[in-house]
C-alpha cells in the first residue's frame, strides 16, 4: 500500500499539494508514490519552467520511466515559482522520496483549487 501523506492534498491525475491551495498562496506540487510505483525508475522529467502559466487539470510536462512516458498535469492554477533542479542529474529521487526531495514544481496560485481530494479520498480512489 502506498504512502499516502494527511497533511497534502491531492489530484485525480496522481499529483500532491503541500501547503494551502488557496488564491495567492504558494504551494509545492509532486506526484504521488503510488503513481512512481506505478511508472516504475523515472529517468527524465521535463518540468514547466519558472514564470510559465500553469492551469489545473492541464498537462504541464512530462515523466519518462524505463516502462513509459506519463504527462505530468498541473493540480493548480498559477505561475510557476521555482522547479527543482535536482531532478535534472538524479530524477529517479522521485521514486526514493516522492514527498520530499523529489517534488517537481512551487506554483503562486492564482485561484483557489477547489477538485483536490484529501487524503483520505485519494487514498480510496487507488485501493
Amino acid at each position: 500500500m502506498s504512502n499516502v501523506p494527511d497533511e497534502l492534498a491531492y489530484s485525480a491525475e496522481h499529483e500532491w499539494v503541500a501547503g494551502e491551495p488557496d488564491a495567492g498562496a504558494e504551494v509545492t506540487v509532486g506526484i504521488t508514490e503510488h503513481a512512481a510505483a506505478a511508472l516504475g525508475d523515472i529517468v527524465y522529467v521535463e518540468a514547466p519552467r519558472v514564470g510559465d502559466t500553469v492551469i489545473a487539470g492541464e498537462v504541464c510536462g512530462e515523466l519518462e520511466s524505463t516502462k513509459a512516458v506519463s504527462e505530468l498535469y498541473s493540480p493548480v492554477s498559477g505561475t510557476v515559482t521555482a522547479v527543482n533542479e535536482g531532478l535534472e542529474s538524479a530524477p529517479e529521487t522521485i521514486n526514493s522520496d516522492a514527498y520530499g526531495e523529489g517534488w517537481i514544481f512551487k506554483v503562486e496560485m492564482t485561484e483557489t483549487a477547489t477538485d483536490l481530494l484529501d487524503a483520505e479520498a485519494y487514498a480510496a480512489t487507488i485501493a
